[in-house]
């Protein structure tokens, strides 16, 4: 009995746990022990988990990588945005360096030192600025105390053209105690008292942009040699001759742009200046250099700015002289814009008239008014340097290419005439032979 039965156990618990144990572990490996149930069997927890399951390797350090590419574009967004003004202000004064460029390179082949030759040409720019500054507002500041003193009787010619052309009664002590007593001039005043403070900011911060722009400037055309070396001394010699030859093109189409807008400010202020010395208003040769210079290079404003002058201080000799001003104005600013202008560009900077116009809209839709001012020669810089890549054939000579047809090429405007008269609806046809219709040929 005793091996009988010690067989049967071992047998029976050596099957029950090869058969029980094995189950549990192949069915529920990696599960974790199971959990008894009341009625003493173990159900299974899971499905199977094989190697196809796992997390792949390569994940987390793409989700780091993906991470870590967002965070950097964000960054590099927000410092974008946050030095777009400097960006800006390096730009013109990139621009103002190239402008200048030929009188320091010309000082410096004299044997004057590139540093001293551009110091001496920022100090005459800036002489000049200040004097002509200086002279205009003395200008401004006389017409503006003789236009307050002779407001009173303005006002009483007015005030007595309104009392004959309307029948009225008006005076001009009451026109004054009620201006002084009403609410938009308290109003005004109040609001003019809290803006002084946002105006010398703007001041102020305006002054630290043209001191900036100033500093890049000077450095620039002082250590161009440098800067270019810089460049390209990073560069393979095929590289370097392409930049080399890149910034002579820049210098060349911005010296020609500038030429191009002191020729346009003269021609405005001889126009101008017949103008205004025909009205017989006071300081005309002056007035003609305001309008010449601030509506050539100050863009999108200058226009405004540079015709605001002469009108004010020609309403302070008759009020239509103003008007007939601000008509000359407009009239001479469009046939500037569409006939001077763009033929000007295109024989100075060497660009297509209707390109130089796009590149101004397109320059101002993106940087505003610093666009509008250094469009034109970026685009010119940017076709003269591409234009060395691109494979130019001869032109067939093709009546077409041309425009025109050939003398004697083709049937005369009298023949054409004729044959669209006979094609036309409900003609007859001639008959055979081309005699009359009707008629036998023989």
């Amino acid at each position: 009995m005793t091996d009988e039965a010690g067989q049967a156990v071992t047998d029976e618990a050596g099957q029950a746990v090869t058969d029980e144990a094995g189950q549990a572990v192949t069915d529920e490996a990696g599960q974790g022990a199971g959990q008894s149930s009341p009625f003493g069997t173990t159900p299974p927890t899971g499905t199977a988990a094989g190697p196809n399951n796992r997390m792949p390797r390569w994940l987390p350090r793409a989700m780091v990588l993906a991470l870590t590419l967002v965070a950097v574009f964000q960054l590099g967004s927000w410092a974008f945005h946050q030095l777009t003004g400097l960006l800006i202000n390096i730009l013109i004064a990139f621009f103002l360096a190239l402008a200048i460029e030929p009188a320091v390179s010309w000082m410096a082949s004299r044997g004057v030192r590139r540093g001293l030759a551009t110091f001496v040409v920022f100090i005459g720019v800036i002489i000049v600025a200040a004097g002509f500054v200086t002279l205009l507002g003395s200008i401004l500041a006389d017409q503006i105390i003789k236009m307050i003193e002779g407001f009173p009787a303005y006002l009483d010619s007015v005030i007595h053209w309104i009392n004959t052309h309307f029948n009225t009664d008006l005076k001009r002590v009451d026109i004054q105690e009620g201006l002084l007593r009403s609410d938009w001039l308290r109003n005004y005043v109040q609001n003019s008292a809290t803006g002084v403070l946002d105006v010398s900011a703007q001041v102020i911060g305006g002054l630290f942009q043209l001191l900036t722009i100033a500093l890049f400037s000077f450095y620039f055309a002082a250590d161009g040699p440098r800067l270019r070396r810089a460049i390209c001394s990073v560069l393979p010699p095929a590289r370097q001759a392409e930049v080399l030859r890149a910034w002579e093109i820049a210098v060349n189409k911005t010296g020609g742009y500038i030429y191009s807008r002191g020729l346009m400010a003269l021609i405005s202020g001889v126009a101008h200046f017949v103008l205004l010395q025909a009205l017989d208003v006071p300081y005309a040769p002056v007035l003609a250099v305001w309008v010449g210079l601030v509506s050539q290079f100050i863009p999108t404003i200058g226009t405004y700015l540079a015709g605001a002058l002469p009108m004010l201080i020609a309403f302070t000799v008759d009020p239509w002289y103003a008007l007939w001003v601000l008509m000359f104005v407009v009239v001479y600013q469009q046939f500037e814009n569409y006939v001077l202008q763009p033929k000007l560009t295109s024989r100075t900077v060497d660009i297509h008239p209707a390109v130089s116009f796009g590149s101004v809209i397109a320059g101002t839709a993106l940087l505003g008014a610093v666009g509008a001012l250094i469009a034109i020669p970026a685009v010119a810089t940017l076709q003269a340097f591409l234009g060395a890549y691109v494979k130019r054939y001869d032109v067939t000579d093709d009546p077409r290419v041309h425009g025109h047809r050939r003398r004697g090429e083709g049937p005369g405007p009298i023949t054409r005439a004729r044959q669209l008269w006979a094609r036309r609806p409900g003609a007859e046809k001639p008959g055979p032979g081309g005699g009359e219709p009707g008629q036998d040929s023989s």
